[in-house]
């Protein structure tokens, strides 16, 4: 029971590195729906540079760097060129996928390097997780950095005639988005899963997305949600702990994405915005054109 929680909360952190980039993504107004590309970029040249040098840290690094680098490439064409930001996004998405599949095919198979050392039995990514949600809340909440994500989120118009640089916010907001979704990945095939694969990442980008609008854009929200589906992850892994012998352990596979679908129409539905007052920013996936 101990190391099914344990391995829950090594889940969670994942969502919620990823998530929390792209919460900061959507207040400063924009939507990246490529998480899971970056995420897979993240993950294999991650992979790649640690399994080649033997070196943990240099493949971090090379996840958040991959990250930097298509979050800079979202900004360019959702922020300079104007394109529309899901199109964007799925491109990504798309590239990914391919691309990682061609680069990592020769390194399929297990990492090969001694395992980071857990923290009083906990990884260390779960601490880093817990600082990054509580780091996140107090820059958008409580300084003026967070008011000018938000501002240029809501009404980037108004944002611009007080003296706000919107394009500037936006890139280092999308580019910070990229780099936690690069780190996100990393974690995943360095410590979680050190095992890769093609498209070994199978959804957790799209659950990380979900997560937002589960959140309402809160980061604390978001992380309760991360440790929801930590747990439901876990459980579709290991089904028989709890439920030995009740259906396949396909269907269990399919429960994390069935709740991620109801949640994103419960929280969609008019009934729950008007009585809860879900808070997405006004300006959302819209360019904005200086005037």
């Amino acid at each position: 029971m101990l190391t099914f929680l344990i391995r829950s909360l090594e889940a969670a952190m994942i969502f919620t590195f990823a998530g929390l980039g792209e919460l900061v993504d959507q207040r400063a107004g924009i939507l990246n729906v490529g998480l899971e590309g970056i995420m897979l970029f993240g993950a294999t040249l991650g992979f790649i540079a640690a399994k080649t040098t033997g070196n943990y840290l240099l493949g971090f690094l090379v996840g958040i760097g991959i990250g930097a680098l298509l979050g800079l490439l979202h900004g360019f064409f959702s922020i300079t060129l104007g394109v529309d930001q899901v199109v964007s996004g799925m491109g990504i998405w798309i590239f990914g996928f391919g691309m990682t599949t061609y680069i990592g095919n020769p390194y399929t198979g297990p990492l090969g390097l001694d395992q980071i050392p857990a923290i009083f039995g906990v990884s260390p990514f779960v601490y880093l997780a817990v600082i990054m949600v509580v780091l996140v809340w107090f820059v958008l909440s409580k300084t003026g950095l967070g008011l000018k994500i938000r501002s240029v989120g809501e009404r980037p118009g108004v944002a611009a005639v007080s003296g706000v640089s919107v394009t500037r916010i936006r890139y280092m907001s999308v580019i910070f988005g990229g780099m936690m979704s690069g780190f996100a990945g990393a974690v995943y095939a360095l410590y979680y899963n050190p095992v890769w694969n093609y498209n070994f990442l199978m959804g957790w980008g799209f659950i990380s997305l979900a997560l937002v609008f589960f959140s309402m854009w809160n980061s604390y929200l978001l992380f309760g949600g991360a440790v929801l589906f930590g747990l439901l992850w876990q459980l579709a892994l290991n089904p028989q702990m709890f439920f030995p012998g009740l259906a396949s352990r396909y269907i269990w596979r399919m429960v994390p994405f069935m709740m991620t679908i109801l949640v994103l129409t419960l929280i969609s539905s008019k009934w729950f915005r008007s009585r809860w007052g879900a808070t997405k920013p006004e300006a959302l996936g819209l360019p904005y054109h200086k005037e």
